[in-house]
Order: C-alpha cells, then structure tokens, then sequence
C-alpha cells in the first residue's frame, strides 16, 4: 500500500463524517486491507501524522486536538479540518 493511498484513504473518511464527526484509524485500515489490517496501523498513523502536519486534518486524543510534531501516544481519532 503506498503512502499516496493511505493519504487519500484519511481525507476521504474524515471528509465524508465532516468537521464535526471523527475517525478511528482502524476504519481506514479495514478499508484498504480488510483481512489483513493490523499491520497497517503504523502506517495509516505515520500518514496522519504528516497530513496533520499539513493542516489538512486534526488528531484528536480524549476529543482534543495533540500536536502532530509531538509523539502522539494511545488511542486516536482523526478528524477533517474545520
């Protein structure tokens, strides 16, 4: 799976639930490999993370927004930037 794909699998969910509504990253990764989806969790959260960078989504722990130059930690979610 490349990095183009994973990128554009993040900004297609996220656009689809809208500003207000978030994703987890586990959907992401059933879409693109539905039986095999675990072993791109790191993948998909890496790609977050430099869309993040981007301003193009938020990453959100406990429902606020972390910053994507940090370490992010534990469970996450994803939403599309207001």
């Amino acid at each position: 799976m490349s990095e183009p794909a994973i990128r554009d699998a993040i900004l297609a969910q996220t656009a689809a639930r809208g500003c207000d509504k978030s994703i987890c990253p586990s959907e992401v990764a059933r879409a693109l490999e539905p039986e095999r989806w675990q072993p791109l969790m790191p993948r998909i959260r890496h790609e977050a993370a430099v869309l993040a960078r981007e301003g193009r989504i938020d990453i959100l722990r406990k429902g606020k927004p972390v910053d994507p130059h940090a370490e992010i930690r534990g469970v996450i979610r994803l939403r599309a930037r207001p």
